[in-house]
């Protein structure tokens, strides 16, 4: 039904969590899996005349954000090895998370987009949730929630 599912994650364990069951989703589909860490776009330092020697280049910043962004999809990665499945990864750059999740699934043509939610109601809803409502309310393409019901090692 889907041949290529995009796996969101953003390293927290919540997500680590998400991407785990999209993992298994996508075995059960016979899928192949597109991960995706959206970090955020480099901020020159404002209300400064000069740039502070400690503050990181736009070059060492990307980076510095394309190895965490290899962290986190690391683990998806092996769990796909371990699965069989057909993988590829991306670190992309944007301060619109959700736009950019929309925009990677259509140019890469995935199927079906698999993220998380915490699991909460609510204001904590409103708020934790908003990446994902804004990828239900901006995309044409089928999106599966993982509704986390407690957190992580709780």
């Amino acid at each position: 039904m889907y041949r290529k599912i995009l796996i969101t994650t953003d390293g927290s364990a919540v997500s680590k969590h998400t991407a785990c069951a999209g993992v298994k989703f996508a075995q059960q589909m016979g899928a192949e899996v597109l991960a995706l860490f959206v970090a955020p776009e480099y901020q020159y330092p404002v209300y400064v005349e000069i740039i502070p020697p400690s503050y990181p280049s736009e070059d060492e910043y990307i980076e510095q954000m394309k190895r965490i962004g290899n962290e986190h999809l690391n683990s998806i990665m092996h769990a796909c090895q371990e699965g069989g499945l057909r993988y590829s990864g991306m670190t992309a750059f944007s301060d619109a998370t959700a736009a950019k999740i929309v925009e990677v699934a259509d140019e890469q043509q995935c199927d079906l987009i698999f993220m998380g939610s915490h699991g909460r109601s609510g204001w904590g809803q409103l708020l934790l949730g908003s990446v994902t409502n804004k990828v239900l309310s901006h995309t044409q393409k089928p999106v599966l929630v993982h509704r986390l019901i407690k957190e992580p090692g709780s």
